[in-house]
């Protein structure tokens, strides 16, 4: 039985890829920064047929990600996916892109974003590699975002935002070419304009077509094919 990784697991996507693995029979370590208050991640644990291990996860707490690699010594992880992802204060959903706009700069606010959005992939993926490498499968994922395409930026704005998922994306097409020495295909994935919290109400599509459909990319990855700046239905998008 194949086992998955997935951070940010306790809302939204995160939640959903739990969801949608540990029905399809995999093992699953789900990484929460507050799992005590992560009722639904707890729910679909409790499953009959799960086999879903909930394990507390703070991505701004380098030592955190030190102790679950130290946890879980010994467990090979076919899938690693860096699901955890913010797009700083504020609601997209609500400010549109009044959200980030040029002039309104909080630099705080950026290292946090920068921190969670780039810093933590990178660190998520160095401290899991021995796990991923002793696997069947060997695929490390990280979540990215369109916006982070510099070639289709027609609109501007968003600034944290679209220069972290950029940021992540250089970082996975180095980690392509790095790992796949290993036997690791790594890939950056946008997972769609989603109804989430981060996405709001008026997004194209559901969590449940999102995650269905980043799972079927997933299972498709190969060290041939990654690298690249895949969406969620199977396309490519331009850097």
């Amino acid at each position: 039985m194949p086992t998955v990784l997935v951070t940010g697991a306790s809302r939204g996507l995160g939640l959903e890829l739990v969801r949608q693995y540990a029905e399809a029979g995999w093992n699953v370590v789900a990484a929460a920064r507050d799992p005590d208050t992560a009722g639904a991640l707890h729910d679909i644990a409790a499953g009959p047929r799960a086999t879903v291990a909930i394990h507390r996860l703070d991505l701004f707490d380098h030592a955190s990600i030190d102790r679950l690699a130290r946890e879980l010594r010994g467990c090979a992880i076919d899938v690693l996916i860096n699901s955890a992802g913010t797009m700083g204060k504020g609601k997209f959903a609500e400010l549109g892109l009044d959200f980030g706009k040029f002039g309104s700069s909080d630099f705080e606010d950026w290292q946090a974003v920068y921190r969670l959005n780039v810093i933590g992939p990178m660190k998520m993926a160095e401290a899991f590699v021995e796990h991923v490498a002793q696997s069947q499968q060997k695929k490390l994922v990280t979540l990215t975002s369109i916006l982070g395409s510099i070639e289709l930026n027609k609109i501007g704005g968003l600034y944290a935002y679209r220069a972290s998922k950029a940021a992540v994306n250089a970082i996975m097409r180095s980690m392509a070419i790095d790992l796949g020495k290993r036997g690791i295909a790594a890939t950056a994935l946008h997972p769609g304009w989603v109804r989430t919290d981060m996405g709001g109400p008026r997004a194209d599509i559901d969590a449940p077509e999102s995650a269905a459909g980043m799972r079927k990319v997933i299972a498709g990855l190969t060290l041939e094919n990654a690298g690249r700046y895949w969406m969620y239905d199977g396309s490519q998008l331009p850097w």
